[in-house]
């Protein structure tokens, strides 16, 4: 027979043992954590001792474990790492961005982020038909350019009709969408380098015209703090105008399109974090460690990424199923390279 304070400890133990939905979740996800947590940490220490972005040498050794993608013990933590973590860390950089650093870009800014997306999808819809495809191919195209990459390419296939497009399609989008997006992150930094852009138009250009957040993050904060946080802000301008993009698709077609058009929840917290920031006075240090916090998540999301870059399967659909969205990608970059030399130098 047990003793009371014997069961009393069995029942205690019961109640904070972790329960079997968490623990099944710790064993599948534990592994790609803790392969993106560590390259993140070797990422770190390479930037601290060599002076070159944190971001950049997490993306390139996390590319170097590729081949741990498809691995069992690691997919799930690498996909977590990589979407979830990435938009924690987006959602809690609203509280480094002040009313003071939105100011210095100004309306003019804000108002070309949005004129640049529409031009890009229009030029998307005209660029396909140049190439003998359907409107709805270049809608998908040209909307993953001019709002937010692979996440914009799935929200507007599940709009238009599936009789519009193909499954090829969209893993096209996707696949390109993301090869571009990635050398995007590696060349367009240098690139406004080279045009002689100060860190705020750099990272005003970064969030105008690199698809994917990730990118975007990691090339904004591989020029500086500065650029980082104006280049995040202008990508979230860009992102929160993809309910109003699934709306319009929704009603060209009408009478067959689907799907909700709602924010994404990380836009809504960066947007709620940043109100509190301006409006709440809080503690410097506590600022700090939310900073760091969010800094080093970033860094593990780029990990993942990395981990999850193949540059044999980007490519493998061949030069020619990449030429139109390259030529998106480019039409985007002349717009905010005219725009930049007519209202920002």
């Amino acid at each position: 027979m047990s003793h009371p304070d014997q069961r009393a400890l069995e029942a205690d133990a019961t109640v904070h043992a972790p329960t079997p939905r968490l623990l099944n979740w710790m064993q599948t996800h534990r592994g790609g954590i803790a392969l993106s947590v560590t390259i993140a940490l070797a990422s770190s220490f390479l930037a601290e001792h060599y002076g070159a972005p944190a971001m950049l040498f997490a993306l390139l050794i996390g590319m170097a474990f590729n081949f741990m993608n498809d691995m069992p013990q690691t997919a799930q933590g690498i996909s977590f790492c990589s979407r979830t973590l990435l938009r924690l860390g987006v959602a809690l950089l609203g509280l480094r961005l002040t009313f003071a650093d939105v100011s210095q870009l100004g309306i003019t800014p804000m108002v070309g982020v949005v004129a640049m997306l529409v031009l890009t999808l229009i030029g998307g819809v005209a660029f396909a038909r140049v190439f003998g495809r359907t409107t709805a191919f270049g809608l998908l195209t040209g909307g993953s350019v001019a709002i937010c990459g692979a996440s914009a390419a799935m929200a507007i296939a599940a709009v238009l009709p599936r009789k519009y497009l193909k499954e090829e399609d969209v893993l096209l989008t996707v696949v390109g969408v993301t090869a571009m997006s990635t050398l995007a992150m590696i060349a367009y930094p240098v690139l406004f380098r080279y045009l002689g852009l100060a860190d705020i138009e750099s990272g005003y250009m970064i969030g105008a015209t690199i698809h994917d957040v990730a990118q975007v993050v990691g090339a904004g904060y591989s020029v500086s703090d500065t650029a980082g946080d104006i280049a995040t802000f202008t990508k979230l301008l860009r992102v929160a105008l993809l309910p109003v993009v699934l709306m319009a698709v929704a009603i060209i077609f009408r009478k067959e399109a689907g799907g909700t058009a709602g924010l994404p929840w990380f836009v809504v917290a960066f947007i709620v974090l940043m109100g509190v920031r301006n409006l709440v006075p809080l503690p410097d240090g506590l600022l700090t460690h939310v900073n760091e916090t969010s800094r080093f998540l970033l860094v593990v999301a780029i990990s993942a990424l990395g981990v999850k870059t193949s540059l044999q399967r980007l490519f493998a659909p061949g030069v020619r199923g990449l030429i139109l969205i390259a030529i998106n990608t480019l039409f985007l970059l002349l717009q905010a390279i005219v725009f930049a030399h007519i209202f920002l130098l």
